[in-house]
């Protein structure tokens, strides 16, 4: 360093107020944002596989490429996918898609349909959402311009009537000179994302989500069952990414694989991701497929699948094992650190490891320690007056990353999450009811389809209670209607009590759902539990937590006593509402759908003459 050293009193005053390796763990957030201090050098063999597969791809020598990353825990595979994620977006050009998390491994390819769909809505490379840039180029491509995508929505901020109708003739354009488009209402939806009104509407139809009907009839967009979007779902997936492909490359990252939970064939999650790998790579043009995942997981669950040859040869076609860190790159790691830490508060250090002494990090490398564990060390090591509870650090950290999240649609998750509570809840007694167990599966499962997410088994004034809980956030129609005939069906589905767990109103044009709501409050005794997220949140960021415990180098235990000693499950309020005596009245706090005027289609096109 050329500056001097700044003074040792305001050096110490800076390290005891914060810690920079408080958050170790790359989370969603920090593959799409900025993310943790990165090494380039560090396994810089993986990163730049990924670009010359991208290359590869870009010159036409190959349709697909598969790559698997093989590494042992702490190594270093999430922040590989976020400087991948990084480079891609600063210098690359293609599009990226990074899917970590699997709520419901019995419905891999909606879910991957979602998180293509949410994937494409972040940043690219040209600093626009990426279904922005899609858009864009299909609109320059029909109409032979070169218009920015900051143009085309500014040409989308019109009155709703004037952008139907520009949707209206550029799609009909587009299908005119790009017939082999199998969906028109693909297209249409992707143009809508150029509206800042619409894009969340857009793009929730685009991940398989039903729009509020005088949305989808504003926007031309249809609406089908739950059924009907399963099936269609890998379809919607294939033609998403062979348009992408007409114009860039798409690479497509699975992390957080070295999971236990199955789906109910019995095949993990690492299978599972694998077997989908195996039909993209089939199906789609012009896409990196990279999977990251433990040694163990490699060999005892994917090489073991009954296609294990056909899976191998897809997402494997090229197997790279990071490295474990030698002496000159422990410091490299922790300068790298320490450089922003100190960057940020205006300091000098004396060396670029201070306060750490370089010769017993350097004593470290020759132990080969994954990166994981030289961070660790450095964060427990460093010279603070205190250090917080690590589970409340990493609890913070999620909560954090939910400020601005809105997960009350994403009901496998909620499930999950809900299960997570009343699982700490057992052999307790809440609200009147002492709780035994929670039943995941529900009978008949050819019939409930997944309606009623779980229930909760218990006694109350020694009673057998029986609580079957359904999250229904379908906006109106068909979903909510089929979900509230299970929630009442008591006999067929062996419940005590209906609880509907839903943050919206239900329409009054919804006639049967209604019928079915007044039979659950007022004859069935059933409860509506209104979901909020400051109250859900809580749940979430903790069951999180427990997902990553490993990366967070927790123990089950540790996670379980700061739920207990923290209250988080007893005084979460959504969980006691669904225990608690059901009141019969609908919710004042449900929201109601904005119900717009549909626009009248034979108004005159847009400015932009299409």
């Amino acid at each position: 360093m050329t500056n001097s050293p700044s003074p040792t009193e305001t050096l110490n005053k800076a390290i005891k107020k914060d810690n920079p390796f408080q958050e170790l763990v790359v989370k969603k957030r920090d593959v799409w944002g900025k993310g943790l201090p990165d090494l380039p050098s560090l396994n810089a063999h993986a990163s730049d596989a990924v670009f010359e597969a991208i290359e590869q791809i870009s010159t036409r020598k190959k349709l697909s490429y598969g790559i698997t990353v093989k590494a042992e825990k702490g190594l270093g595979k999430s922040h590989l996918i976020s400087r991948i994620r990084n480079r891609v977006q600063a210098e690359d050009g293609s599009f990226f898609v990074y899917m970590s998390d699997f709520n419901d491994l019995n419905q891999i390819k909606p879910e991957f349909l979602k998180t293509l769909a949410f994937s494409l809505k972040e940043v690219g490379s040209q600093g626009v959402r990426q279904w922005r840039q899609l858009a864009t180029a299909l609109v320059n491509e029909v109409m032979n311009k070169s218009y920015a995508p900051e143009q085309l929505v500014k040409e989308f901020s019109q009155e709703p009537t004037e952008n139907y109708k520009l949707v209206d003739n550029l799609t009909t354009q587009i299908l005119g000179v790009k017939p082999e488009i199998e969906n028109p209402d693909l297209i249409q939806a992707i143009l809508w994302t150029l509206s800042s009104q619409y894009i969340h509407y857009a793009t929730n139809w685009l991940a398989g989500k039903n729009l509020p009907q005088s949305k989808a009839d504003k926007m031309g967009l249809p609406s089908s069952s739950e059924e009907e979007q399963e099936a269609e779902s890998f379809d919607r997936i294939r033609q998403i990414i062979d348009l992408i492909g007409n114009y860039t490359t798409l690479v497509i990252c699975f992390d957080e694989l070295d999971y236990p939970d199955c789906n109910d064939a019995g095949f993990t999650r690492a299978q599972v991701v694998a077997g989908l790998g195996k039909d993209l790579y089939n199906s789609v043009n012009r896409a990196v497929l990279l999977a990251a995942m433990y040694p163990e997981t490699w060999m005892h669950q994917v090489q073991t699948l009954p296609y294990a040859e056909a899976v191998v040869d897809r997402i494997g076609e090229r197997v790279i094992d990071l490295k474990y860190l030698n002496s000159d790159e422990v410091i490299s790691l922790v300068s790298q650190w320490l450089k922003e830490f100190y960057e940020n508060r205006t300091l000098t250090p004396p060396h670029s490891v201070y306060p750490f002494d370089e010769s017993k990090l350097r004593e470290f490398g020759k132990e080969k320690p994954t990166v994981r564990k030289i961070l660790k060390w450095c964060q427990e090591n460093w010279t603070v007056d205190s250090s917080p509870d690590p589970v409340e650090a990493a609890f913070q950290s999620q909560i954090k990353d939910l400020e601005n999240e809105d997960l009350l649609e994403e009901k496998a998750k909620l499930a999950k999450v809900l299960i997570f509570g009343f699982n700490r809840l057992v052999g307790n007694a809440l609200e009147g009811v002492k709780v035994e167990r929670i039943e995941t599966t529900v009978t008949p499962k050819q019939t409930n389809k997944r309606y009623i997410d779980f229930k909760v088994i218990g006694k109350e004034q020694g009673q057998k209670v029986k609580i079957g809980v359904g999250i229904i956030q379908d906006p109106a129609g068909a979903g909510i209607q089929a979900g509230l005939s299970r929630l009442v069906d008591y006999e067929k589905y062996d419940l005590t009590r209906g609880c509907l767990v839903r943050s919206k109103s239900i329409p009054q044009t919804a006639k049967k759902a209604q019928e079915y709501k007044k039979q659950l409050l007022e004859e069935k005794g059933g409860e509506w539990v209104h979901l909020k997220k400051e109250e859900v949140n809580p749940l979430i960021a903790i069951q999180s937590v427990y997902d990553l415990r490993d990366q967070y180098d927790l123990s089950e235990e540790q996670i379980f006593n700061f739920v207990y000693s923290q209250n988080l499950a007893v005084n979460n309020p959504v969980l006691r509402e669904i225990l608690s005596d059901p009141s019969g009245q609908v919710p004042e706090e449900a929201d109601d759908e904005e119900d717009v005027d549909i626009p009248n289609r034979d108004e005159s096109p847009h400015a932009m003459n299409v």
